[in-house]
């Protein structure tokens, strides 16, 4: 037989191209449950078609626009993966996106996942699938569909990487931000639950001079491994805001802070002739950013730039209606805290005006 042939008994499979089809179905068979967990008025989360159905007319909106929002999970996956902690990384994912349609106002309806690996290890996609199921239950919004591709040669060993899609809608006339954002406008803020998504590959970088492992006990977390406090889950903001929204004409813009931080992402939601004037002071630093500062003597503008240093979310509103805002958050169970006001911009200063320091300890 001439070199590289193969008789009718012995030829090459997919599987030994390192394809394993059934462990796919499998997959398929074992999420579908944890889809069907998620659903919700205008979708029934069933798994298997070639396209995910929803029905907008179900939700009852009137005059909808439809708001598409896409993201990944970043280089926090390294932690997930060399940790072996796969069962929070698809809450991350899912929070990055569906905090980004609830900032223009969009209640998020439906989400689609992208898992793709070198070799499809069943029980640990099922876990990240798990987490993607549970961030969209915190959401409000449908599972609807999906793709797992095993592409051996493009990833080595267990790693694997994520994208998500989320669609959400607003009524036309309900569009964040408003027009009147102006001088005299509030800034609250919502806390984070520490790093989010955000800055992993400084965070690997820290960890790497720390000498630590992700098997040691964290610094900042007693009685938690560094990996398991390092995966610490995005907040999903989203049923807090659209309660405060529903009840409340107050809430003028919001920013989700993520990469880039307050000085990137505040003046996105900002007219170009006002500046954001944030106290610093008020900002409720979880304990990680401070071991990340110390470690490596990063400076204050780095940490503003690089994390959101404890808010995960900025609403601006109309100072007549602040209170009632904050209230409405609260008794949704989120950590509120005045940072500051909207003041006319003077030349052409950055448009966030810090003021005070960080309490990172």
């Amino acid at each position: 037989m001439g070199a590289g042939k193969q008789d009718g008994h012995n030829g090459i499979s997919y599987a030994d191209a390192g394809v394993d089809i059934s462990a796919g179905n499998t997959l398929v068979e074992q999420i579908k449950p944890l889809a069907k967990a998620t659903a919700r008025p205008g979708t029934d989360s069933a798994l298997g078609g070639f396209g995910g159905l929803f029905d907008l007319k179900a939700c009852g909106f009137k005059d909808p626009v439809l708001v598409a929002a896409n993201d990944g999970v970043g280089t926090k996956l390294r932690i997930a993966i060399d940790s072996g902690l796969h069962d929070t990384v698809g809450i991350d994912l899912v929070a990055m996106s569906v905090n980004d349609l609830i900032v223009q106002g969009a209640e998020p309806l439906f989400f689609l996942d992208y898992f793709a690996t070198g070799k499809l290890a069943v029980n640990e996609a099922r876990a990240v699938i798990a987490g993607i199921a549970e961030g969209c239950r915190q959401a409000g919004c449908a599972l609807i569909g999906g793709e797992t591709a095993e592409m051996p040669g493009m990833y080595h060993g267990g790693d694997y990487d994520l994208a998500g899609f989320a669609v959400g809608a607003v009524e036309r006339e309900k569009i964040l931000p408003s027009a009147n954002v102006g001088p005299g406008d509030v800034v609250l803020g919502l806390a984070s639950s520490g790093p989010h998504s955000n800055g992993y590959s400084l965070i690997r970088r820290l960890v790497e001079v720390s000498g630590l492992t992700y098997a040691h006990e964290a610094p900042f977390a007693p009685g938690k491994s560094l990996g398991e406090a390092l995966l610490t889950p995005t907040r999903i903001y989203v049923k807090p805001v659209l309660a405060a929204l529903r009840g409340s004409d107050g809430i003028k813009a919001l920013a989700h802070i993520t990469g880039g931080g307050f000085l990137e992402n505040i003046p996105r939601v900002l007219p170009r002739d006002t500046v954001a004037e944030i106290d610093l002071s008020e900002v409720p630093c979880p304990p990680v950013f401070g071991w990340l500062q110390r470690t490596g003597n990063v400076t204050e503008r780095e940490m503003l730039r690089t994390f959101n240093c404890g808010i995960g979310m900025i609403c601006v509103v109309e100072a007549d209606n602040a209170s009632e805002v904050a209230r409405l958050l609260a008794a949704q169970g989120e950590h509120v805290v005045t940072l500051g006001r909207i003041v006319a911009r003077s030349g052409s200063e950055e448009q966030v005006r810090p003021s005070g320091k960080l309490a990172l300890g």
